[in-house]
């Protein structure tokens, strides 16, 4: 018996085979592209580390003499650790009802369609293209006459309902109509052979979707996990509208105690904004695999 062994190819030489095809202008383009995407961010973490009065002095990404004090600061004077701690549970949140409710929505859709079921997706697909803005005064109601909540009786008299609690903050992110646009799309793209077996074996619907297709749609978890964290994560408008208190702030509301008028306090501003951009780096590259796979395979299917 004759055994031919193969020679493997150099480590790296995928890279140069990349590297040889991609042209200079392309190169340039890219290194571009990427320079005007990561300056914000290498300027961010430069000013954390520079002490607050040499942050306008000498314009520089290396400060001179570095410093943990912005740090020290962000965490105490902002009270930085409960407002991340609210932002924490307010994402989780916004996670667990989007990777239940949209995703099984979205398998209805494409799956389950039933007369009228294509009108009433093009309609909640519109509504993506409201800004927050315009939906505020209505959510605020929605709110405030949240039945059985913040003091209201059954029928949302007589307390404040869900305003000034994570709750609150939590509840225009419940459902996002984009996830469900996204989880119809996948699932559209899906074999329908696997259901029908499944169905010809007595499996119900319920049990089709819960151990035969949400197994293989692992990447579209991954990409309505991250996209519904970010979401509720970087909202502003409607926390600064329905919270009140200083123990249900979020993240982005305590770094607002360093802007007053006249004397903005750059360092603990930028300090605080890093350690707000931890946990979405940490929730992305916690995710990374699947979030790609489950971006190319969305371009592919759609």
């Amino acid at each position: 018996m004759s055994v031919t062994l193969q020679r493997r190819p150099a480590s790296g030489s995928g890279f140069r085979r990349w590297r040889r095809r991609l042209r200079p202008g392309s190169f340039l383009v890219l290194f571009a592209s990427s320079m005007l995407v990561l300056l914000p961010f290498l300027w961010m973490i430069s000013m954390a580390f520079t002490p607050t009065e040499q942050a306008f002095g000498d314009v520089s990404l290396l400060p001179a003499e570095p410093t943990f004090d912005n740090f020290v600061r962000a965490v105490e004077d902002a009270n930085l650790l409960p407002a991340l701690l609210n932002s924490l549970i307010v994402g989780a949140i916004a996670v667990a009802t989007n990777c239940v409710f949209a995703i099984a929505a979205g398998y209805g859709f494409a799956m389950l369609p039933f007369r009228g079921s294509t009108a009433l997706f093009y309609a909640l697909i519109a509504t993506t293209a409201i800004p927050i803005s315009v939906t505020l005064i209505p959510l605020f109601l929605m709110a405030r006459g949240f039945p059985l909540t913040g003091g209201n009786d059954i029928l949302g008299q007589g307390g404040i309902g869900l305003l000034d609690s994570l709750g609150g903050i939590v509840l225009p992110f419940i459902v996002l109509p984009l996830n469900i646009f996204l989880a119809r799309q996948y699932f559209s793209s899906s074999a329908p052979d696997l259901a029908e077996a499944a169905r010809i074996d007595g499996a119900g619907e319920l049990r089709v979707f819960w151990k035969i297709y949400l197994p293989l749609a692992r990447p579209l978890v991954a990409v309505i996990a991250i996209f519904s964290f970010t979401a509720v994560w970087d909202d502003f408008l409607w926390p600064l509208v329905t919270i009140s208190s200083p123990e249900h702030q979020t993240v982005q509301l305590a770094l607002t105690r360093f802007l007053s008028a006249g004397n903005i306090q750059y360092g603990p501003m930028m300090a605080g904004a890093v350690i707000a951009t931890l946990p979405v780096l940490i929730v992305f590259l916690f995710n990374q695999r699947h979030f790609i796979s489950g971006l190319s395979e969305g371009s592919v299917k759609g």
